[in-house]
């Protein structure tokens, strides 16, 4: 392990202990600052920042009591609450250590201690700070995120009786804790949905993560949702913060979730009932505060009957059920949304924005739209791409039902390997109604690969 650590800041009274700390981890260190009077901790802050801070509990003022180490780490705490402080005690002071941790200390170590563990010990809490600053980024983006949905138009938006209803239900709901449960086709904008209720809500400046629960196995399913500690199973060389941790204080959101196998829906259950994770490899439960909303087009209520779906987790995750239209019930909207995605892929391809004749809107008005807002996204990236002309005609549109009706027929037919794969990829991706993860498995192919695929056809 070569300089790893990044910064670290030692602050301890004895002259001894500091030489010895800055000589075993200097070669694991980008640079290690040692400090004699803890009175100089104010100044040190102010003038840089520290990946890690290893702060002695007892010093001369008070050498038994470790009020000292209290009152330092609460000051330390208070000017970078994300800072990663590990307390030096003597054994006799675990207790006061223990009391330590709950007060935001992230670990302590022993004196005399172990050099291994001493470097593992501050490797590990390395990680944890790591983690922090991912999440820091992870709200920055968030905010950034909002701020840039809240400029312009909103894609949440719509003049349909359907999408009226939805939005007066949405603004009843978003500013709530309630879990919501968000129920559409592929493609009807869900996540979309997910976004808008977290940016509305309570919870706006905190993280908003996505997880795709059908890419989840069996076997990493608790490790991407729970973390996991190092050595917990072959692949697991570091300490991970799960999902759930991540998104603490903020909103999760769990994408196809009917995916779940019923072991899995088994451990999520328990972490709902519980508010609480546990890292595989540890036992300590982790209290976590998420609002979760989670989302699927499969028919959870008819799952339940036929016993693919625990009724039990079933209530747990639907305080409030959203239903999202489909694009072919919401066909007042088509204007708007065409209207938006024009000025956004003109802004995206440099170009000046195209529009529609009233023929290519009667033409997109008519088509049934198997991939709703998703589909008609790709039709008019396609088309703005494509076309040469700035008012866009029927014939600027590829539709991919109308390729699935063509390659149906006998004469279509071909020995060309190119053609026959994207034959296949429609026929499965029209047999499954768009479905990735169910394509992709017909397919023997991964999620990954089956986009790329897509990609390259211009599906």
């Amino acid at each position: 392990m070569e300089q790893t650590l990044g910064k670290i800041l030692i602050i301890d009274d004895n002259e001894d202990i500091l030489f010895s700390a800055k000589m075993l981890l200097k070669k694991y260190a980008q640079q290690v600052i040692i400090e004699k009077d803890p009175r100089k901790i104010p100044f040190l802050l102010n003038q840089d920042t520290y990946d890690l801070i290893l702060l002695d509990m007892n010093f001369m003022e008070d050498t038994t009591s470790g009020n000292e180490g209290f009152y330092w780490l609460k000051e330390i705490l208070a000017r970078d609450p994300a800072a990663v402080v590990i307390m030096i005690t003597a054994f006799g002071d675990v207790e006061m250590a223990v009391r330590a941790l709950k007060e935001g200390a992230t670990d302590f170590v022993l004196k005399p201690w172990q050099n291994e563990k001493l470097i593992a010990t501050l490797s590990a809490a390395s990680k944890l700070k790591t983690s922090y600053k991912e999440i820091s980024t992870l709200k920055k983006a968030n905010s950034a995120l909002a701020s840039q949905l809240s400029q312009g138009v909103n894609l949440v938006t719509g003049n349909s009786p359907a999408m009226q209803q939805l939005l007066h239900l949405m603004n009843r709901v978003a500013k709530t804790d309630a879990d919501v449960l968000l129920l559409g086709e592929n493609g009807t904008g869900k996540e979309v949905i997910a976004r808008t209720l977290h940016q509305q809500s309570a919870r706006a400046d905190k993280v908003f993560i996505s997880v795709d629960m059908g890419s989840l196995t069996e076997t990493l399913f608790e490790s991407e949702l729970f973390g996991h500690k190092k050595g917990a199973f072959t692949d697991a060389k570091e300490d991970r913060i799960g999902r759930f941790e991540m998104a603490n204080g903020g909103t999760l959101f769990l994408d196809e979730i009917g995916n779940l196998s019923l072991a899995m829906q088994a451990k999520l259950l328990t972490v709902l009932q519980r508010r609480e994770v546990i890292r595989v490899g540890t036992g300590q439960p982790i209290p976590i505060n998420v609002r979760l909303i989670c989302a699927t087009n499969m028919p959870l209520q008819q799952m339940v009957q036929q016993g693919r779906f625990r009724q039990d987790l079933l209530y747990r995750i639907n305080t409030i059920e959203l239903h999202l239209p489909p694009l072919r019930e919401r066909l007042e909207d088509l204007p708007l949304l065409v209207d938006y995605f024009l000025k956004r892929y003109a802004q995206k391809y440099k170009q000046p924005a195209k529009t529609v004749s009233a023929a290519a809107l009667e033409r997109l008005r008519r088509y049934d739209w198997p991939g709703n807002i998703r589909e008609l996204e790709h039709v008019l990236e396609r088309a703005s791409i494509i076309s040469e002309n700035q008012v866009l005609q029927p014939q600027d549109f590829f539709f991919l039902q109308t390729q699935q009706n063509t390659l149906a027929e006998p004469q279509s037919q071909t020995h060309n390997l190119d053609e026959v794969e994207r034959a296949t990829v429609v026929k499965a991706m029209g047999k499954h109604d768009g479905n990735i993860s169910k394509a992709a498995k017909e397919l023997g192919l991964s999620r990954a690969s089956l986009y790329r695929r897509l990609e390259k056809y211009g599906l």
